[in-house]
């Protein structure tokens, strides 16, 4: 048979020939996602912030880091005033003592310590080095969590609490974004609000 369809397609045509099957469709070229255009940022902008950076922060796609909160349950505390004429240059996301926070995207677990402010906190970082995240007042760790380990997004990695100079009253994750900083101290480059970047709420997969 075979043969026959060969010799049939190669020769011209023929009225005894077995009719010629069409050409297969040439495979479609596969098409990267489209993701919607770049949030603006809401707030003042650090110098060191660029367009391409934020730009790569909306590509990670982030999700609401504490488990059941959703976009719309957010606030914008980014540009609320501290001491000094500082602002926050973080979010403040209240829930419940104990409740779950979230790895926000695929992440690096960086630095795991103590202080008067922050309470008991995490520093992160992705894989490609380029944005750190911050989670300040927890309750706890996620139970063996270690520098060193690779997160996924939606992955448990504390829970909240009222830890460091947060009111004893209001439990809450203090949440920061920051370009990674230059040096030693990767923990410590300038903000980015993360309040236009969220693309998905506080719910595990």
């Amino acid at each position: 048979m075979a043969v026959l369809l060969t010799a049939a397609c190669s020769s011209g045509p023929r009225p005894d020939a077995f009719p010629c099957p069409a050409p297969a469709p040439a495979a479609a070229e596969p098409t990267p996602e489209r993701l919607p255009a770049t949030p603006a940022h809401a707030g003042p902008r650090d110098a060191g912030i660029s367009d391409e950076d934020l730009h790569e922060l909306w590509s990670r796609q982030l999700m609401v880091p504490v488990e059941g909160v959703t976009r719309a349950q957010l606030r914008d505390n980014y540009t609320a005033g501290r001491g000094g004429g500082r602002i926050h240059a973080a979010l403040d996301i209240l829930a419940p003592k104990g409740t779950p926070v979230l790895a926000p995207t695929d992440q690096v677990i960086g630095r795991l310590d103590r202080g008067s402010v922050g309470g008991i906190f995490i520093y992160a970082h992705d894989a490609e080095g380029r944005f750190v995240y911050y989670y300040a007042h927890l309750e706890r760790y996620r139970r063996g969590l270690a520098v060193g380990d690779r997160v996924a997004k939606g992955s448990v990695i504390g829970y909240v609490g009222t830890t460091g100079n947060a009111p004893p009253d209001t439990p809450h994750l203090h949440f920061q974004v920051m370009k990674r900083g230059a040096g030693r101290a990767w923990w410590d480059g300038p903000p980015i609000n993360p309040f236009s970047f969220f693309a998905t709420d506080g719910l595990r997969p």
